[in-house]
């Protein structure tokens, strides 16, 4: 129970990375805010779990700021923040819209922004906090069809390592987590066939991808007391894929 009686909002939990994160930090005693815009999929989720759902575009400063009063309107404190909801808009540089690129950069990087600063304007008045921002490998690689989506993901490490340390002498700790491929709902958009999942893999060394709950793993270290001296950092859970300078066969 590494995180017994700790309160806890995770975006983007009705599903995936974020509904993993939910189970992993029920299971290890923490209250769950599970907050998503799919409103039917994440109540659905917070009833099996009895935990509570508030629905947020974490893009909308008054969506955020109300879902931060609501956890500590039902909790009475917040101290771990997830940012984890992310969108995904594939596109060829030369076609990729002007729309496409402000709706990815508006959900991956200004919602959590906003959350991660709402949420520790309450964690510093408290003196401790635990903030996880849900990078990617992809915020040091390059895919060429997803421009927004590495840039939001550069972005978003680059905003870990500032409020980490602007943080640091006042008890809050703000760290990310970099995944590989993991299967999820957002992965099968482009795991379309034979050959893009061949692709993928070739890629990572442990020839497969990754699940869910072993980010949820990650994300239930970086919550607990024992990840106390580590903030300002990116755990990349990527199966070997950051490392990797050539393509590896695959089955």
């Amino acid at each position: 129970m590494r995180l017994k009686d700790r309160v806890a909002i995770i975006t983007g939990a009705a599903q995936g990375i974020g509904l993993a994160c939910a189970e992993a930090f029920v299971r290890e005693g923490a209250a769950v805010v599970l907050a998503d815009i799919q409103v039917a999929k994440g109540q659905g989720a917070a009833a099996r779990l009895g935990q509570t759902f508030v629905a947020c575009d974490v893009g909308d400063r008054g969506q955020v700021e109300a879902l931060v009063v609501a956890a500590l309107g039902r909790y009475g404190r917040l101290d771990i923040l997830v940012n984890n909801a992310a969108i995904i808009r594939a596109a060829d540089v030369l076609d990729l819209t002007e729309e496409a690129f402000d709706q990815v950069l508006r959900v991956n990087l200004k919602g959590p922004f906003l959350l991660a600063q709402a949420a520790a304007r309450v964690m510093v008045a408290a003196g401790r906090g635990a903030i996880i921002n849900m990078s990617s490998v992809n915020a040091v690689l390059a895919i060429p069809n997803q421009l927004p989506y590495a840039v939001a993901k550069g972005g978003l490490n680059q905003l870990t390592r500032v409020m980490a340390t602007a943080l640091a002498a006042r008890g809050v700790r703000v760290n990310a987590i970099g995944p590989g491929s993991i299967a999820t709902d957002m992965l099968n958009t482009v795991m379309t066939d034979a050959a893009a999942r061949r692709t993928i893999l070739s890629r990572t060394p442990m020839g497969r991808c990754g699940t869910p709950a072993e980010i949820a793993a990650v994300a239930v270290f970086l919550a607990s007391d024992e990840a106390s001296y580590i903030t300002g950092q990116c755990l990349y859970a990527d199966g070997g894929r950051l490392p990797l300078n050539y393509t590896v066969a695959v089955d």
